[in-house]
Parts: C-alpha cells; structure tokens; sequence
C-alpha cells in the first residue's frame, strides 16, 4: 500500500468493514458512492425499492459525521420545499432564510424522476455550483454537499424523466441490484430474525470517522497520477462512444474528465497513488452509462447502454 494514499485507505477500509454491519452485499454501491464523495459528485441511484439506496447513505453520513437530509420526491413539490424561502419575521420586521434540506451535506433526493421538471431544475445550480440563489441572494452551501437522488426503473406513471442537462449533472449512475446469492438475501432475513425491528434506524452501530481525515482524503485523490499514455486511453474510449452508429450522443469532454477523477478515487481507494487500466474500466459504465444516447432504432434490437459501453471496452486496444 502506498503511503502517499494512507487517509483514503483507512476510510474505504472503514467503510467496508463498518457499513457491512447495516448492509449485506452491495459493496459495488458502497464503493461508488464513497469515490462520488471523494471527487466532490453526484450519484444517481436507480433500483427497486427496498435494495438498501436509503439506507446505504444514511450510514455513510453517520460513518463520516455529515449531516443527512431526505427529500421525497412527488408531483406537486416545489423550489421552495428544497431550497427554502425568506419568511417574514414578525417581531423584527425583516425577512429571514427559511433554509431548506438542501443545506445539508448529504442529501438524498428520493424518486426524484416524481417532482416535476421545474423543481428538478431547481437543483441544478445546487449540485453543479454548489450555491443557490433566493430572492437575489446568493448562498454558498456546504463543502461536502452531496446529492444522492433515487428513481425507480420500472414505474413510468407520474414521473418526469430527467433531461440531459440534469443527468449531465449526475458524476455516477448506480445500479442498484437485487443481492447477488441466495446466502446474502438470507442473511438479511436472519438479521431481522434476530430482533431488528422493520424500519429502524440502527440495524448495526458503525464507528464514526475524524472529521479531518476525509479533508485528508480528498487531498491524496487530487495527487493520484493517470500516466499519458493512460489519458489517451480515456479520451479514445470517449471517442468511440461519438463515432459509433448506435449512438446518438456519445460522451463529452467534461465526461471523459469525470471518467478520470472516478478512476482516481477507485486507484487511491485500492491504496494505490497511480491509476491503472483495471480502474478505467472499472469506472466506465457509472460514469457514462447515463450519458450517451442510444438510438432508437439500436433500442429496438435490444442494444442498451451498458452493452454497448462494455463493447467498446473490448474493442479499443488497452495501451501497453
């Protein structure tokens, strides 16, 4: 293990080890949500209910001493329920921030493909500025703000497909799966067999971490090093996704960009201060899979995103 990446080590081994406590399986999220955190992104989660998105979230904040707040999702929400509004204060006169759950650090947006697109945009200026602006008024918010947002894959009623420019705003796309074996899924009934009561809060207590030491962390991901050679690679695999003809939108600059600070984070997670072609494509599909656009045409022959990636990960030559 390199020294040099000492502070992100300890907190994914932490993570890995203390979180495994509350969640059975999903490492693969657990992982991608602490990289997310890492380089400063935004994840969104899609699942089926009750596959530990909620949950897995809550336990990072109390495992990194960050304030969580919840926002579900619905049709008739507004700006204002995330954001918050100036309320006039009776005794003095004058109009105070009522702040909304925005103000936290992090912040889980619960089936947000529900509230309609002008809230959805409200976020917007949140998660790509980290600021929000009220009645005139600009507010910085937290330095570890985070938004984890939710959606269902499978319910079209009622909701508002998120466009482009919002999921651009989104570092990763999580998929949440159903626990891999039959001995996992197993062991969480046995876990609530022994005495945990549905829905409670503390299913398994995780020890929390120094505050200082993601401030540390974050610092040893920036210096991670992507030989040339490496960024070439990127920006090759990012090129293949524009020129092939199943795809409508393939990635951008700012994509290729987000590819390479994943791979940092995944490097440096690993205990390594160097990042290697494994940690590529290991980051490819969350960082892109919500990025290009399949062509209908392609769709209808049963072509998703996700293939179409890991396809073009075989065929563009690994440099040596």
């Amino acid at each position: 293990m390199e020294s040099t990446c000492q502070s992100v080590f300890e907190l994914a081994s932490h993570a890995r080890q203390e979180l495994s406590k509350r969640i059975i399986g999903q490492q693969e999220m657990i992982d991608y949500c602490i990289a997310a955190i890492l380089v400063g992104g935004h994840v969104l989660l899609e699942g089926v209910p009750g596959v530990a998105k909620t949950l897995t979230v809550k336990s990072i904040g109390r495992m990194l001493q960050l304030e969580f707040q919840r926002i579900q999702g619905t049709s008739d929400m507004m700006p204002a329920d995330i954001l918050g509004t100036n309320v006039l204060n009776q005794s003095s006169g004058t109009f105070q921030l009522h702040r909304g759950p925005v103000f936290a650090d992090l912040v889980l947006v619960d089936e947000i493909n529900r509230m309609p697109p002008r809230t959805q945009a409200a976020l917007l200026e949140a998660m790509e500025e980290r600021q929000i602006t009220i009645d005139g008024v600009r507010h910085v918010l937290n330095a570890y703000f985070t938004v984890f947002a939710t959606q269902n894959p499978v319910e079209f009623e009622g909701t508002y497909p998120l466009p482009e420019a919002q999921l651009d705003r989104f570092l990763l796309k999580v998929i949440a799966a159903y626990p891999e074996s039959v001995e996992d899924e197993s062991r969480v009934l046995a876990r609530f067999q022994d005495g945990i009561v549905l829905g409670a809060n503390d299913p398994g207590e995780i020890a929390p971490l120094p505050a200082e030491l993601l401030a540390n962390a974050r610092g040893e991901v920036r210096d991670v090093k992507v030989e040339p050679n490496l960024l070439v690679y990127m920006v090759r695999l990012a090129r293949a996704t524009r020129e092939a003809p199943q795809v409508g939108l393939g990635a951008s600059p700012r994509a290729a960009m987000n590819l390479m600070f994943v791979c940092k984070a995944l490097a440096a997670m690993d205990g390594r201060d160097y990042v290697i072609p494994d940690d590529i494509k290991r980051a490819v599909l969350p960082v892109w899979r919500h990025r290009i656009v399949v062509r209908p045409e392609a769709q209808l022959e049963g072509l998703s995103a996700d293939q179409l990636l890991g396809e073009m990960v075989r065929s563009v030559p690994v440099p040596k």
